[in-house]
């Protein structure tokens, strides 16, 4: 049997290790998970997938350099399917899993029914108030009309995009006919209306020779699309198109040999590039939020490093402004409490590798430079890397400043007390 001095000293013993314990759990760092919400199936997986791939890449780079107050990051998938309503299903499923911050970029009118829904749970369950990091869907009523105080977007809306294109066609005086072709969507029909308006306003010379709209991941042939084109003596193409109705049009053109100026959006997604190879050059330029061969050396680096490792194009630059602006405003809130958060991001400025980008206040939209890439073959000025190993990459034609593309807001944003 024990002794009463030994049975002191094992509970002294037991109460210190129970004590030690305690300590070290409360100094553990908490993880916050992160929603990733968006088309993992279906025609337009492949954008989805590399996207996710690429947030996972950039929070274990965040994660490793945290600081040991900082959180640790986790990404959750949940696969959208490019529905609304299955947005909403794994809205409610993350939300049950204690999920308050998401992150989507496939689509605007799957980003305005997660704005509306996020509006309501906030209402209703403030408690369960969640985070919208938008990282790609382009809609100007995201930041407008339908704007949101839980909805943060970290990428440039069509409106900036048609801004700083406009802007730099009025230097192009060998452009006279554009036809617009964009999917038939709020995002394509957005893109339609501003170019029409912007073009009107700075080149009133141009004539707006065709204005179609497709119905989305349905054609999967576009040689009647690209016939039309050539028929209509267009010298230039501008589409917000997307995932295979860019990609198959790409093929349909080529094929056709129409060999006329195409801008758009979207050209350096995942599975693009390899469409255009030698095809493209000097023809295909995409409005972006980096180029890949823009001398931005902390980009560049993490763009290396990416390809070293998986053999894949770093592309998704908005991941790695939308993370790391995340754990600033965490650290600023000295919380992970979702509604301190957002009030943190709020205004925020944050010295990025593309210089000092905002997060305006009045309609959570982010202020940053604005590029246009143009397709050339590798080795050639401005191009030091390739796409998709293609021989070819797009090289920096021009960069704007935020002030060029910012755009005027009608957002009347209702915060929470």
């Amino acid at each position: 049997m024990m002794r009463n001095s030994q049975i002191q000293n094992w509970l002294k013993w037991s109460l210190c290790a129970a004590a030690l314990a305690a300590s070290l759990g409360s100094q553990a760092a908490e993880t916050v998970k992160i929603g990733f919400v968006d088309l993992l199936s279906g025609p337009f997986a492949l954008t989805g997938q590399s996207s996710l791939k690429q947030l996972r890449e950039v929070v274990i780079q965040l994660n490793a350099k945290a600081g040991p107050k900082d959180p640790q990051f986790e990404v959750v998938d949940f696969d959208n399917k490019g529905s609304p309503q299955e947005s909403l299903n794994a809205l409610k499923a993350a939300n049950d899993r204690g999920i308050r911050f998401i992150t989507q970029g496939g689509g605007s009118g799957v980003a305005l029914a997660l704005v509306d829904a996020l509006n309501k749970l906030a209402e209703r369950e403030p408690e369960r108030a969640t985070v919208y990091l938008n990282y790609a869907a382009m809609d100007p009523l995201l930041t407008n009309e339908r704007c949101s105080f839980w909805h943060f977007r970290f990428y440039p809306s069509s409106e900036m995009k048609m801004e700083a294109l406009s802007t730099y066609m009025q230097g192009r005086k060998d452009i006279k006919k554009v036809y617009l072709i964009n999917q038939d969507y709020t995002h394509g029909r957005q893109v339609s209306k501003a170019a029409k308006e912007y073009l009107a306003r700075k080149r009133p010379d141009i004539q707006i020779v065709g204005d179609d709209f497709i119905p989305i991941a349905q054609t999967r042939d576009f040689a009647s699309y690209v016939a039309k084109i050539a028929a209509s003596g267009a010298d230039t193409v501008i589409t917000s198109n997307w995932g295979s109705d860019l990609t198959l049009m790409f093929k349909s053109a080529r094929d056709f040999g129409l060999n006329i100026n195409y801008f758009t959006l979207n050209a350096n997604n995942p599975g693009t590039p390899a469409q255009l190879g030698a095809w493209g050059e000097g023809k295909v330029g995409v409005i972006w939020n980096w180029v890949h061969n823009a001398p931005t050396p902390e980009l560049e680096k993490i763009y290396v490093d990416y390809k070293k490792k998986y053999n894949e194009d770093f592309i998704f630059a908005a991941h790695w402004n939308t993370m790391n602006m995340l754990r600033e405003a965490m650290r600023k809130a000295q919380s992970t409490d979702a509604k301190k958060v957002a009030f943190a991001l709020e205004g925020m400025t944050y010295k990025s590798p593309i210089g000092e980008v905002k997060m305006r206040k009045n309609d959570h939209q982010l202020e940053a430079p604005l590029y246009l890439g143009i397709w050339a073959k590798k080795g050639s000025k401005g191009v030091k890397y390739d796409a998709e190993n293609t021989g070819y990459g797009f090289r920096t034609e021009v960069t704007w400043d935020s002030y060029i593309s910012a755009q005027p807001t009608s957002c009347q944003m209702k915060r929470p007390s």
